[in-house]
């Protein structure tokens, strides 16, 4: 059974870290692109990173240099290493699959807070 279950969320200072994971179930990862999205509060969805079958990467421009999406085939489990945090950055985090067209189930995503 498919499902994406997120975690790793929390509150960060201004400049400081966090560490994302997206398990992934039912064949998902190594079958698709997968990707993270983030919702801030009052907008919509957008697109963060991807990681491709073969591992190549993208980002999206505000997360550029900053952040870094990373995969664990064995695991099932894709991560997005989140560095010198901004408070734009606050946002619930999803992964899924990229584009959207292929698309499956949300997960519940992850809240991610920085704020001093």
């Amino acid at each position: 059974q498919e499902q994406l279950v997120e975690s790793g969320g929390g509150l960060a200072q201004p400049g400081g870290s966090l560490r994302l994971s997206c398990l992934a179930l039912g064949n998902i990862f190594g079958n698709y692109v997968m990707a993270w999205y983030r919702q801030a509060p009052g907008k919509q969805r957008e697109f963060v990173a991807f990681i491709s079958i073969g591992g190549a990467t993208n980002y999206a421009d505000s997360v550029k240099g900053r952040f870094t999406i990373s995969g664990d085939r064995a695991k099932n489990t894709v991560y997005l290493q989140m560095n010198n945090l901004k408070p734009e950055d606050t946002a619930v985090y999803y992964c899924n699959t990229f584009p959207d067209y292929l698309h499956r189930t949300w997960g519940q995503g992850t809240q991610v807070t920085v704020s001093s």
